[in-house]
């Protein structure tokens, strides 16, 4: 049994040797050079009678990594967690999991009361409120006289 990852290898000499020499360098460490972009987390949104529900898949951060902010109507949220270098007593033969920064901003409508915006970070789902204002919830109804 293997414990690299399997890979499919094309049968021509240079895509076998150069993959090869791709595969050796992740085993020893990611490499700059083929590092994947950085990741943006997932989000639902949901909209209620008296409020939206922004959700952000961000599992392994804890809440003390996060920074929730609001400027110009336009909700800001970045998390940025070091990666602690510690020697490792165990004889791993790979390591992958990896840590993260990211910054993700959403246009807040006019309709969200931007004072009681709240966020709870629980099971790897970071949950924003933000509740609508009073007057987008129940708008005065006025009659108008036809003429």
């Amino acid at each position: 049994m293997s414990l690299l990852p399997k890979t499919s290898h094309e049968l021509t000499p240079f895509r076998s040797l150069l993959t090869d020499l791709v595969e050796v360098d992740k085993f020893f460490g990611q490499s700059p050079w083929f590092a994947g972009p950085k990741k943006t987390p997932s989000a639902n949104i949901k909209e209620k009678a008296d409020s939206y529900e922004i959700a952000l898949a961000v599992p392994g951060m804890e809440k003390k990594d996060f920074r929730v902010e609001l400027s110009n109507n336009v909700l800001t949220v970045s998390a940025a967690r070091k990666e602690e270098k510690k020697e490792e007593k165990e004889n791993y033969t790979r390591q992958e999991f990896t840590y993260d920064s990211f910054s993700r901003s959403f246009e807040l409508p006019t309709s969200v009361n931007a004072d009681a915006i709240d966020a709870q970070y629980k099971e790897g789902i970071l949950s924003l409120h933000l509740p609508k204002k009073k007057e987008a919830i129940d708008p005065a109804r006025k009659e108008i006289a036809v003429a």
